[in-house]
């Protein structure tokens, strides 16, 4: 078929539209490319980009940050941190960051006390943070120390074998303690017994799990403490009976034996007294939550119905769970006819009440009003233990349950960012497995391969 001069014009005419349309929709988007930006992180732990929890502080700043980077004039290292920077003026754009040489004000320097490293001053509201080293991590925890102003206290009771705040066995608090101080909250310790009185500069009391009796006078002095309004954290252990007095006090009472909880096999644990918690009741220690919290040796908890306090069950066991009063060991089943108690089973619960203000607390809290109470008991004195605080969400759930009882609700929902284990440990026998693969298995196949290929050209 003969095309005519006017259709091939009619053609080249459209081709040219459809050509000069093309080009404008890559200029406009070239355009557009300038003015905003669209990212995506693939990464494992999202670590390219800006995580909630420090995009939820952010948001809770309402003045301007200033960054002052005492960095020399290295490219490079410039160039990470103003990276960085502006992840974060993405989300707050009163952010700013400076660059200054320590050479260029050597007084200024000296001042700071400035080494050769370099440093990054912080400011925000007037107050200061200085950091060495820079990351998410590190200039978020900055910011949130800068966000609160004073230094809150918190009290654990020692003198009876309880888990030390700072305490470096497997069964301390130690990396608690440094994650509560790296937020401005202090821990002291009291013994009761040498000193007994509870410091008024107090705004929690936590008892974890004492070993051993305490003393007649200690439990008095506690009480008290309680019926004055002061908040407080109860932790405890199965078969542990040294806190009954102060549960009963609360309303609470604790059943005989352990919880076991069948369902932690579908986690890859295969020891039953692990429990694990991954629904959670409406309660602002957990809005927002929903990261596995794992619970090594349990008790459960009830409550009777005469108490002067509001609760809520803050955590259960599955429903596969029971309450094991016999050894833990080999083949357990559920006994209905004995004293275990099938699941779901509370093991933590939250409780309020409103009082009175009294300047006689030592709660810290102010005169005049009412001002609620809260107390929170868990059946578990392992879980911010330094062997277990690591695993999924149990930091983020001891976060919440300290800023909740200090009434420091503003940073209830922001968690700590916990970087995934970047490490691989492997057996000597898998070691062995792969090193006999490289070195022999897959030399081998090459080698074999070869000459099945050899072979076969040769034959034709």
């Amino acid at each position: 078929m003969k095309i005519s001069p006017h259709k091939h014009q009619q053609i080249r005419l459209k081709n040219g539209l459809i050509t000069l349309a093309l080009l404008c929709l890559l200029g406009t988007l070239a355009w557009l490319s300038t003015r905003y930006s669209t990212e995506s992180d693939i990464t494992g732990n999202s670590s390219n980009s800006l995580s909630q929890a420090s995009q939820k502080l952010l948001g809770s700043l309402p003045d301007k940050i200033q960054l002052t980077a005492y960095i020399k004039k290295d490219p490079s290292l410039r160039s990470q941190i103003a990276q960085l920077v502006a992840r974060y003026k993405r989300h707050k754009a009163d952010l700013a960051l400076t660059f200054i040489d320590p050479d260029s004000q050597p007084e200024k320097t000296r001042e700071l006390n400035i080494d050769a490293a370099g440093v990054i001053i912080v400011e925000y509201q007037g107050r200061s943070e200085k950091l060495n080293f820079i990351d998410e991590s590190s200039l978020t925890n900055a910011l949130l120390q800068l966000a609160n102003a004073d230094e809150r206290w918190v009290t654990f009771l020692t003198g009876h074998g309880e888990r030390a705040p700072d305490g470096i066995a497997n069964f301390d608090l130690g990396q608690f303690g440094k994650e509560l101080d790296r937020r401005k909250i202090k821990a002291q310790t009291i013994n009761l017994a040498t000193l007994p009185a509870i410091p008024d500069n107090s705004a929690l009391l936590v008892i974890t799990a004492p070993a051993v009796p305490l003393l007649a006078g200690e439990i008095e002095l506690i009480k008290r403490y309680i019926r004055q309004g002061g908040n407080l954290l109860l932790l405890t252990d199965p078969g542990n009976r040294h806190l009954d007095a102060l549960q009963q006090s609360l309303g609470l009472h604790q059943l005989p034996g352990t919880i076991v909880d069948n369902s932690s096999k579908l986690y890859g644990i295969n020891d039953p007294s692990f429990v694990l918690a991954s629904d959670y009741p409406p309660h602002p220690i957990t809005q927002g939550f929903q990261t596995i919290t794992v619970y090594p040796v349990t008790a459960a908890l009830e409550i009777s119905e005469e108490t002067d306090f509001k609760t809520v069950a803050l955590l259960k066991s599955a429903m596969q769970s029971w309450t094991e009063t016999g050894p833990i060991a080999g083949k357990i089943v559920f006994d209905a006819d004995g004293d275990e108690k099938q699941g779901p089973l509370t093991f933590a619960y939250a409780l309020t009440r409103d009082l009175d203000k009294n300047p006689s607390t030592g709660s810290g809290q102010a005169q005049g009003g009412t001002f609620e109470q809260r107390i929170v008991v868990v059946g578990d004195g392992d879980f911010l233990s330094n062997s277990y605080i690591g695993n999924v969400g149990n930091l983020d759930m001891g976060l919440r349950m300290i800023n909740w009882l200090i009434h420091d609700d503003r940073f209830i929902d922001i968690p700590a960012k916990i970087a995934t284990d970047k490490s691989l440990q492997l057996s000597q026998i898998s070691v062995a497995v792969i090193g006999f693969g490289f070195l022999v298995v897959i030399p081998l196949l090459l080698m074999g391969t070869g000459f099945y290929i050899w072979r076969k050209r040769k034959q034709r």
